[in-house]
């Protein structure tokens, strides 16, 4: 009789595909977070392109989504070469995966309108700085909308398919962009207390003249 249980028992770990696949969404957030620290500390993004902050901001925005698509692919193909389970191949499996699409991109979708090209893509990272905290939805329901959104698509793709193997990169996906938080967090938080020091250091000196 065929469980939940046994789902590991169809993950095919001799695929080539799934390690391909794993290791594509670990470099996504590596890369674009050692990149954007160097554009950080040396405007090495901004001299490649002769020195026009902006050009470069949205050179790696350009760079980061094509990342993005291709990981995606690698996914799907992952996925194809990958043992289906019975139980996940159910109308409520399915079911379960159309709403994850939506609600996953509504996340990604609203996320970026709220935060612009600019701001989606580490532009605080190139002195482009919003000026208030973003509080609105899809923010007041969690902190880092594009990457939640972004897993819960993964996990809607894993049920669509019916794939355990895909639900086993969906876990990888999460515990990526729980360890890049940790990382990306902390950083842009300083990148705005500098900010607000300065602010309060230059009206402290207006006052004092």
């Amino acid at each position: 009789m065929t469980s939940l249980g046994n789902l590991i028992d169809y993950v095919d770990f001799d695929k080539r595909s799934l390690l391909v696949s794993a290791a594509s969404i670990a470099f996504n957030p590596l890369w674009w977070n050692i990149v954007a620290r160097q554009e950080y500390h040396n405007k090495i993004l901004t001299k490649l392109f002769g020195g026009n902050a902006k050009a470069a901001n949205y050179g790696l925005a350009v760079a980061i989504f094509s990342l993005g698509l291709f990981r995606d692919w690698l996914y799907k193909v992952a996925l194809s070469e990958q043992p289906s389970h019975p139980l996940l191949e159910t109308v409520y499996s399915r079911a379960a995966a159309y709403t994850l699409f939506a609600a996953g991109n509504i996340l990604v979708i609203s996320s970026t309108y709220r935060l612009g090209i600019r701001g989606t893509f580490l532009g605080d990272y190139f002195g482009f700085l919003l000026d208030e905290m973003v509080t609105g939805f899809p923010f007041n329901v969690t902190g880092a909308p594009m990457y939640w959104g972004s897993t819960m698509s993964f996990l809607g793709t894993a049920l669509f398919f019916g794939k355990p193997a895909g639900l086993l990169l969906t876990l990888w996906v999460y515990l990526v962009y729980v360890v890049a938080l940790r990382f990306e967090d902390p950083f842009t938080a300083g990148i705005y207390a500098k900010r607000d020091r300065e602010r309060a250091a230059a009206k402290s000196g207006k006052k004092q003249e």
